[in-house]
């Protein structure tokens, strides 16, 4: 992979998710990047994400309908997304890896990994 020129605000929005365990949408980046680049526009941060996305630094969660959210841990592991309130938060749980073999059972190419969503209603939205 091609190294790339260093940029202060590229490292601020790194920075900023690694904070973040809601994981933001680009709107949400953009207004805390710029408390420290008040110059910044959107734009840039949504190159920025999108260049440390494919690079593997960040994910990009892609929920369907709303915003995609970005999340700091790029490491594997899965998320939950609430029906009601659309909030994205990361589901502690054991590894599905299993998954892959069961894939490749009845595949002629090669299944090298996947990506899955848990959906439902979160903690705060459902019924009592």
């Amino acid at each position: 992979m091609q190294q790339l020129k260093y940029s202060r605000q590229r490292e601020s929005i790194k920075n900023f998710l690694m904070t973040r365990k809601d994981h933001p949408t680009a709107d949400v980046v953009y207004t805390n990047v710029r408390k420290e680049y008040p110059n910044i526009s959107l734009g840039t941060v949504y190159r920025n994400l999108s260049l440390l996305s494919e690079r593997g630094e960040i994910m990009k969660i892609s929920t369907g309908d709303g915003p995609d959210r970005f999340d700091g841990n790029p490491l594997p592991h899965y998320h939950f997304i609430c029906k009601k309130c659309e909030s994205v938060m990361d589901l502690e749980m054991e590894s599905i890896d299993e998954i892959n073999e069961k894939a490749n059972a009845n595949f002629n190419g090669i299944v090298e990994g996947h990506m899955a969503y848990f959906y439902g209603c979160c903690e705060n939205c459902k019924p009592n």
